[in-house]
């Protein structure tokens, strides 16, 4: 027999044994959620949150590209691994896992959803800003260099506004105290609430408008009229004395003295 046969039944076998061990391994857990379910075996369960505890770590991973501690994502994939353990049904014949990951992953981006936006987004835009965030950092890797906004709509398969929208809702994730320094390398600076805000100019503007508002109504109506045909209509003084039968001497004495009114109105708001 040559060496060549001898070497095909040894190569088969490797070939099945990752299999095989697929098998046993299913078949091992499917006998400890019996235990669990039929009798209520608390070492069959720990023992199948030992075995899914990796699938756990990596489902969990897949939102480190978020600003939350990886520790915290990890006891929310674990919550949902619980969840999934404690509520499939063994006797319907499903892979676990086919049930598992999707709990996991729904528990996580409830997670995001619930608790960890500052500002309340809808769940789709959420969703959406997350997956902004995962395609820009995949692209970033992939091109060395920034993804545009059309590249990464493009692999996301919405539009350019879409995913404008996203990113600026993707702000929202999280809020910054007031009472927080505003360098963050050095916890003396001053608060970030000292920094902000100051004298708005619009208010004064409002007074001085409503002064002179209450002081236009009380100007004499052949005041209102030189002024409206000088400002609005860009008379000359010349013009509005021929138009309302004064000379230019006169008009230029009513403008004079109505403008002195409106100014001392403004000056006292």
């Amino acid at each position: 027999m040559s060496a060549a046969t001898l070497a095909a039944p040894t190569m088969a076998s490797r070939r099945r044994r990752p299999d095989c061990d697929r098998i046993q391994a299913r078949e091992a857990e499917r006998q400890l959620l019996i235990r669990y379910h039929s009798h209520g075996d608390l070492a069959a369960r720990e023992e199948l949150v030992e075995r899914f505890r990796p699938l756990a770590r990596d489902l969990a991973l897949r939102y480190t590209y978020t600003d939350e501690p990886f520790d915290d994502l990890l006891q929310v994939a674990f919550l949902g691994l619980i969840k999934a353990i404690d509520r499939f049904e063994p006797g319907r014949g499903t892979k676990f896992t086919s049930y598992a990951a999707p709990t996991m992953l729904g528990e996580l981006k409830r997670h995001f959803r619930d608790k960890g936006w500052a500002l309340h987004v809808p769940r789709d835009l959420q969703e959406r800003a997350m997956a902004v965030n995962r395609e820009t950092e995949a692209l970033s890797k992939k091109l060395g260099r920034s993804p545009k906004v059309r590249e990464v709509a493009k692999v996301l398969r919405c539009s350019v506004e879409e995913v404008l929208e996203a990113t600026e809702a993707a702000a929202s994730y999280e809020a910054t105290s007031l009472n927080a320094p505003a360098t963050r390398d050095d916890d003396e600076s001053a608060a970030l609430v000292d920094l902000l805000g100051g004298e708005d100019p619009a208010y004064e503007l409002v007074e001085r408008r409503d002064a002179i508002a209450s002081t236009w109504r009380a100007l004499p109506e052949v005041e209102r009229q030189v002024l409206e045909l000088r400002f609005m209509h860009d008379l000359t003084q010349r013009e509005i004395g021929e138009r309302i039968g004064y000379s230019q001497m006169h008009v230029s004495r009513l403008l004079r003295r109505a403008l002195n009114r409106l100014e001392t109105a403004a000056a006292a708001a």
